[in-house]
């Protein structure tokens, strides 16, 4: 599809219009893709490609290990602790099946997610504000502050953690969204702190048997890990007339230490970095996709590794998706864990926590890896 943008002689987008949200946008009826929007010829997604080889085809479509949470909670974990290891090392990501959460706690944040985004304009931006550190906030793109071009995403952000401090500035319409959101943030968080307890176990930071001396790394890190921060985005990629041209999300890896995705079964777009390509990640009915973050690559000192992922958008549907991040509290340092440091392993990275991640994105941008590089020692 050849480039089609506004022209500049008066006919196109105010800059005013981006800042509102691509909602907005699509609600005043365009037929064709911002220049705001128009990634570089590089960095844009080939869809041609994408569609032979992807979409219709399995060469390009990648099965993802997937982890039975229920077998990880029985007399089986040794070997679901070794199949998680695995995953955490050799992708990075791993599909999370008969977790526990159920179905219609799921079915309920993904429909008050999307009755928010139908809201009008003048109720959703309420919540808009360019304050990152803002408990809630309404967005569009990456980073709307710092973004060169915006990538066709809207979000409602939602701070959980302490749930009773941020719930009252929480959005009171659609009038469900507090209860349901709360519950939804709730149940993720268990099921978050049950994977880390094993991926823990996995990198043999954390004993299985009854401790017989104190271990106070491992006490410090339950503690922090509990008192950690979280936070729901709700993602929303409306139905983009010239896909080809932008990304719901640009290359990234998460900061935290792991990510709770709960992808839209009916439209695909999540896609992963591996074995040198961009490969879909199909979902399975009733689960979590589950990556690791770059908080958790510097806890392990690099044996855990993060990912590169972007989203695709589609032509035709509205995709929405719901990610619960979870990490460290604020102020908390990550570092390098010393059990996994030796004279065969030195130490890889740098101390650091989220507030230097927020000031550096709020800075520089977040591209790709550039915040774990900063990061590196060797």
């Amino acid at each position: 599809m050849g480039l089609a943008v506004e022209s500049n002689n008066g006919h196109g987008v105010e800059e005013s219009k981006y800042q509102r949200g691509v909602r907005h946008l699509c609600e005043e009826g365009i037929e064709r893709v911002p220049r705001k929007y128009v990634f570089p010829v590089s960095e844009r997604p080939n869809l041609d490609t994408e569609r032979n080889n992807v979409c219709y085809g399995s060469s390009q479509t990648l099965k993802l290990p997937v982890i039975d949470f229920a077998r990880l909670q029985g007399s089986n974990r040794s070997q679901v602790l070794k199949c998680l290891a695995n995953a955490c090392e050799e992708y990075g990501f791993f599909q999370l099946v008969k977790h526990g959460i159920p179905s219609e706690v799921i079915e309920e944040m993904g429909s008050v997610g999307r009755r928010f985004f139908e809201l009008p304009y003048e109720e959703r931006c309420k919540y808009m504000t360019p304050d990152m550190r803002s408990p809630v906030r309404y967005g569009t793109s990456f980073n709307q502050n710092t973004d060169p071009f915006f990538c066709w995403r809207d979000f409602l952000k939602l701070s959980c953690h302490p749930l009773p401090q941020h719930l009252p500035s929480w959005p009171s319409n659609p009038s469900d969204l507090r209860e349901v959101a709360a519950n939804y943030s709730t149940k993720t968080k268990f099921l978050y702190l049950k994977l880390m307890e094993a991926i823990l176990e996995s990198l043999g930071v954390k004993e299985t048997a009854p401790k017989l001396m104190e271990d106070h790394e491992s006490d410090r890190m339950a503690k922090d890990l509990e008192n950690g921060s979280q936070i729901v985005m709700v993602n929303c990629y409306p139905a983009c007339p010239e896909p080809d041209l932008t990304l719901g999300m640009p290359p990234h890896s998460d900061y935290g230490m792991l990510t709770l995705l709960l992808q839209d079964e009916s439209v695909q777009g999540l896609q992963i970095h591996h074995g040198g390509r961009w490969v879909n990640v199909e979902p399975l009915p009733n689960s979590f996709v589950v990556n690791v973050g770059d908080h958790l690559e510097i806890f392990s000192n690099g044996k855990f590794k993060s990912v590169l992922h972007r989203v695709l958008v589609n032509p035709s549907s509205t995709r929405i998706s719901i990610a619960s991040l979870h990490s460290l509290s604020f102020h908390s340092t990550v570092r390098p864990s010393p059990k996994l440091i030796d004279e065969a392993n030195p130490r890889r990275y740098k101390d650091t926590d989220f507030a230097s991640f927020l000031h550096y994105i709020s800075s520089v941008g977040h591209k790709d890896k550039n915040f774990l590089e900063t990061r590196k020692l060797t």
